[in-house]
């Protein structure tokens, strides 16, 4: 294998002082100090953490641990390992790097009340990544092999997991083409790997309704594309149009459809949905929406509470003409929106505490503390 290497320094530096081990994954070893103190992992997980958990923000903080895994393009993935929080090397040629051959998923975990760690449907996210994975022509962990991946990391890191009410930890799976390819072709080693940040809102604004402007030039997705699926080639490109938005003032953007600019499909890393009346709305996931894991729970929370479900076309019409609007996702929770911008207009929604979101929200919330019973089985006990 091709050893000349990319090292991302903005993945993370090891958090031993004065440690100057790099896990080597393109190459394809671990660094020997690594490997043995993953086996010592249990040690480290119960010291306390010196941070100011009632200001966490949504950024990432280097932990102590990740878990890697990889295979060749035509194998299965088997058995991966704890390993050092730290850089990795790839070659200039991965595929990765050169044709953004790569998914991720968000998943969060959270500590109770009595202490114990729990997940919310990481069988989602693992059944969503197995799904990306093919339109991308790569291989995937198992079901199992991602859930035991992120108990795995979740363990490890387990001093960092907020107190209750206090944030989450935020847990990142990749999946990554790591084998060198120079012509367009998928690439021959494939990398999963899972890290974790603590986390706590992630907009600046909080809990605070969310200003939005309508992107009518800039699109998220295409027909044909890879909209559907958490592909990394879906992000940067919304960075234009963030930026933009941010600069004027706004929270985020709500982006329209490619084909006719008239129905709203996302805001740049969440769902959306309206509400109007006992109906509650969403975009359909058709391939240009991704089909969120917080935006499937909100569907069914609504629909135990009474409200009408619906997933359709939305033009912006009923955006502008909608009783609340708001957005979900695991980064965000669900966020209320204040307001939306569209052709210069601005469209201002209710502002109290009789707001529906926050009675889903409720509800979900209770779901993952254990205040309300899962009947479900959405929630996943780690230890």
């Amino acid at each position: 294998m091709l050893c000349s290497s990319l090292c991302f320094r903005n993945l993370g530096r090891v958090l031993i002082p004065g440690s100057n081990y790099t896990s080597k994954i393109g190459c394809g070893y671990f660094g020997t100090r690594a490997a043995s103190e993953s086996s010592n992992c249990s040690g480290v997980e119960d010291e306390g953490v010196d941070m100011d958990w009632n200001n966490l923000g949504f950024g990432l903080m280097e932990t102590d641990y990740m878990y890697v895994i990889k295979c060749g393009g035509d194998e299965a993935f088997k058995q991966g390992e704890i390993s050092r929080y730290g850089n990795i090397e790839l070659s200039p040629s991965a595929g990765v790097l050169n044709y953004g051959q790569g998914l991720f998923e968000g998943t969060k975990a959270y500590r109770r009340e009595d202490g114990g760690l729990y997940l919310f449907r990481p069988q989602e996210n693992a059944i969503r990544m197995q799904i990306g994975a093919e339109r991308m022509c790569m291989p995937s962990p198992s079901v199992h092999q991602f859930i035991d991946a992120v108990k795995q990391t979740a363990l490890a890191n387990r001093r960092w997991i907020p107190p209750p009410g206090k944030g989450s930890l935020y847990i990142r799976p990749l999946l990554i083409g790591t084998g060198p390819v120079l012509g367009l072709a998928p690439a021959s080693e494939y990398t999963f790997l899972v890290y974790a940040s603590p986390v706590g809102n992630y907009f600046k604004e909080g809990t605070a309704p969310l200003n939005l402007y309508v992107e009518d030039e800039f699109h998220r997705a295409t027909r044909g594309g890879a909209g559907g699926v958490k592909s990394i080639t879906n992000y940067a490109p919304v960075l234009k149009a963030m930026s933009r938005a941010k600069d004027k003032g706004f929270s985020d953007v709500l982006y329209l459809n490619s084909v006719n600019k008239r129905n709203v499909e996302e805001v740049s890393s969440c769902n959306v949905f309206i509400l109007k009346g006992n109906v509650l709305s969403t975009p359909s996931a058709n391939g240009t929406v991704l089909e969120g894991i917080t935006r499937k729970s909100i569907m069914d929370i609504a629909r135990d509470l009474g409200y009408q479900v619906e997933e359709r076309s939305i033009p912006i019409e009923e955006v502008i003409d909608a009783d609340e609007v708001f957005c979900t996702g695991t980064a965000v929770g669900i966020a209320p929106v204040g307001s939306i911008t569209y052709m210069g207009n601005r469209i201002e929604y209710k502002r109290n505490t009789e707001l529906v979101s926050r009675k889903l929200y409720s509800r979900l919330i209770g779901i993952q503390r254990g205040d309300i019973e899962d009947n479900r089985g959405w929630v996943v006990q780690i230890d």
